[in-house]
């Protein structure tokens, strides 16, 4: 049975609301009457439309999105060689951990791959080990980001024209196609950690979960943090002048948003291609992220690019685009055979899991 998807199910006006949240999500006393006022459409209808796509799945959370480096925390995308027969128990187990918040298993010599986060305190090669230990995997390979390109997952639900409409770069890149250069004060300080307040901690812990369908969602939060809702709201202007919050926003269930295929593109690029061959591929609306990570004697690739495509053949296409403009010829497209989990990282809540 064929997946019902947002855009066999939905009217202009419910794409339109998903193009805005995702990108433009007002952090105000009554976010959902401002968005409807820009929609056309009531605060009644807009709220009705929300929990409709969330019932669906096409709507995950809303919420801030925060930078895991400038707070502090160390972060890797992960791949494992289970045996066959472990493949599902040790992805359950994996996904368990609160750091981890993208888990697939995919095609390939590494059958899933994962991203994990962890606190200051703790390394992550460490963690891994005792992950390879509890899975009984064979192999295990820790790919943190040498260079980063690109983020920025935007699906595009009017045009159907992209995955990335809207783009950010914490390495200092300028927008693809700018020909702008590189910021070396950004790009050096990129990973540095921001000193975190315990009153951060605490903002940082509401805003980053799902924001509640009421007409003043921010109200309840601020009297848990005991302060003025307004304050919430310079508080998130200031953190992103910071960079340690990107932006408020929804994140999307992309297979229930019609862009079915998701396909981690690797490539093998020289290394005095690495800057020229990233920003090329950081240009392709389908492309939502671009890393430059570290290569092992098993694996020689060094530049990733996650397509999400509305088919498998439009993947290969946009692979075979990103090829002819670069001159990249040696890759291979990993496509996700299951999603075992897909959130946003919560942090500073390891006090709610137990450790080992």
């Amino acid at each position: 049975m064929a997946t019902k998807t947002a855009s066999s199910s939905t009217d202009l006006l419910d794409k339109q609301m998903l193009n805005l949240v995702q990108s433009h999500f007002p952090m105000s006393e009554r976010p959902y009457a401002e968005m409807a006022e820009q929609l056309g459409t009531s605060e009644e209808d807009l709220i009705a439309r929300i929990a409709r796509m969330k019932k669906a799945n096409v709507i995950r959370q809303i919420s801030a999105i925060f930078d895991t480096r400038r707070l502090g925390y160390k972060t890797s995308l992960v791949a494992f060689k289970l045996p066959k027969g472990k493949l599902e128990k040790g992805a359950h187990l994996i996904s368990k951990h609160p750091g981890v918040s993208h888990n697939y298993a995919r095609n390939g010599h590494f059958n899933l791959w994962f991203t994990i986060a962890v606190p200051p305190s703790e390394e992550i090669p460490d963690v891994v080990q005792r992950m390879v230990e509890e899975t009984g995997a064979e192999r295990a390979r820790v790919m943190p980001t040498i260079r980063f390109f690109k983020i920025g997952v935007n699906f595009d639900m009017v045009k159907n024209e992209g995955a990335a409409y809207e783009y950010y770069s914490p390495d200092g890149y300028g927008k693809p196609g700018s020909a702008k250069p590189r910021k070396p004060e950004i790009s050096e300080n990129w990973n540095r950690a921001e000193a975190i307040s315990p009153h951060d901690i605490d903002v940082i812990r509401e805003l980053q979960e799902d924001l509640p369908l009421d007409l003043r969602p921010f109200d309840a939060m601020a009297e848990r943090l005991g302060m003025g809702v307004q304050e919430i709201f310079d508080w998130a202007e200031e953190a992103k002048e910071r960079q340690i919050m990107r932006r408020f926003s929804a994140v999307l269930y992309h297979r229930k948003a019609g862009f079915r295929s998701n396909g981690m593109a690797v490539w093998k690029v020289p290394e005095e291609r690495a800057d020229e061959v990233g920003l090329t591929m950081a240009n392709s609306p389908w492309v939502t992220h671009c890393y430059q990570r570290p290569t092992f004697p098993d694996w020689d690739y060094t530049h990733f690019t996650m397509i999400h495509a509305t088919s498998q053949d439009q993947c290969e296409q946009v692979a075979r685009d990103l090829s002819q403009a670069t001159g990249i010829d040696e890759y291979q497209i990993l496509y996700s055979t299951r999603e075992y989990k897909k959130t946003r990282v919560r942090y500073f809540v390891e006090h709610e899991f137990a450790t080992s």
